[in-house]
Parts: structure tokens; sequence; C-alpha cells
């Protein structure tokens, strides 16, 4: 097992009945990764925190270096030599990931013009493409605005990620892969939520950027 899983599996053992949708999990997001494709994360409240957080790992570096590919680096250099050296050294290689319960404009102009319920649907519709993940997160798993984004999502042919707990709610039958927390209380939920998913993190950025290891 990859060691960042095993290591959350050895670290908090009541997780242990997420092994095998944790393997699946990774797998998921590192074929979206290496494909080029996006990862869509929303949730409510807490949930909504939890998808910032998880965009803002995926989209810089989190525990490992990641220089931006040479080609990159020589086109900054060459198209800016002045301020290119700068980027070209600085700037880092991401994992694709929006999070869509950011900004301010869009949501609450479609909640007013159709409804709130189909605020993330609605983009979904927009930036999702075959070879993007709806990474969906509710602790009840009956989130009405993160299920129909879900459902939109098969619709178009991505593929569904869920982060629930409880017993799934009607998240558990639109997802591809489900990692149910095994608690009933949305706060111990929550908790568990966090060390998962950065768990996650830390695979795929170890999958993808582990050569750069010093």
């Amino acid at each position: 097992m990859q060691k960042h899983l095993a290591e959350l599996l050895q670290r908090i053992p009541c997780l242990f009945p997420l092994k095998e949708a944790l393997e699946k999990a990774l797998a998921l997001l590192l074929a979206c990764a290496r494909s080029g494709g996006k990862i869509l994360i929303c949730g409510n409240g807490g949930s909504a925190a939890d998808a910032e957080h998880i965009a803002g790992e995926l989209m810089k570096g989190f525990l490992l270096p990641r220089p931006l590919p040479q080609s990159a680096q020589e086109a900054l250099r060459a198209v800016c030599p002045e301020y290119g050296p700068l980027l070209a050294a600085r700037l880092q290689s991401g994992i694709a990931a929006v999070s869509m319960v950011s900004g301010v404009a869009l949501p609450t102009a479609f909640a007013n013009d159709v409804g709130p319920e189909l605020c993330f649907a609605q983009q979904v519709t927009a930036l999702g493409r075959p070879g993007d993940i709806v990474w969906g997160i509710s602790t009840s798993g009956n989130s009405t605005n993160v299920n129909h984004a879900l459902r939109t999502a098969k619709a178009l042919g991505l593929s569904t990620l869920g982060l629930t707990g409880r017993d799934g709610g009607a998240m558990a039958a639109l997802c591809e892969v489900e990692l149910r927390i095994p608690a009933d209380k949305t706060p111990l939920i929550q908790e568990l939520h966090l060390p998962v998913y950065h768990a996650l993190c830390a695979a795929l950025e170890e999958e993808l950027f582990s050569v750069y290891q010093g």
C-alpha cells in the first residue's frame, strides 16, 4: 500500500475499513492527473472549507518540491529575460484542482436566477470534461447541491469521488469511489475527513513528483 495511506491507517486504526476505497481513490486521482484532467471539489459549511483546503494542497507544493518542467523554465527565460529566471525558479508544478465553493458573483447570481441547489452542477456543466473528477464532500451524504453536481458529472462522463460519513446517504449511490468515515456525529466525521484527504494529497503528490526529492 502507498506509504502515506498505510501510515494513515496505522495512525488512525478506525479508518482501516477504508483501505480498499483509499487505494481506489488514489488510483482515480492519479489517472485524472496523469491524463491532464481537473479535480472539481465541492461541499457546504465545514466541507466547503475542506474543498478549499484540498485545492490548496493540490495546486502547489505540499510536502515535496515541485519544480516546473525544464521546458517550461526555458520558455519563461526566453519570453521574459528580466523576470523569467525568477518565475522559472519559484513557480511550482500544480495538480489541476478547482474549489467550486470559491467566488461570490457566480454562485449568488445562479442561486438568485435559477436555484441554489444547482450552483455546483452548473459549474460542472461549464468546467467538466470526460477525464475530470467531481469530488463531493458531505458528512451526511445528503447535501442536495453536492449530489446534483455528482449526478451531472456522471451524465457528462466524469468520474465521481465522495467523502462522507454515517451511512453515506444519497451520495453513496452516486460515487465511483466513496470514502465513508465510520462515525455518526458531524464534528467527528469532519475531524476524520482532514487526515483522509491530507493522506490522499500527500500520496498523489509523491506518486507524481517524488523524482524531485533531494
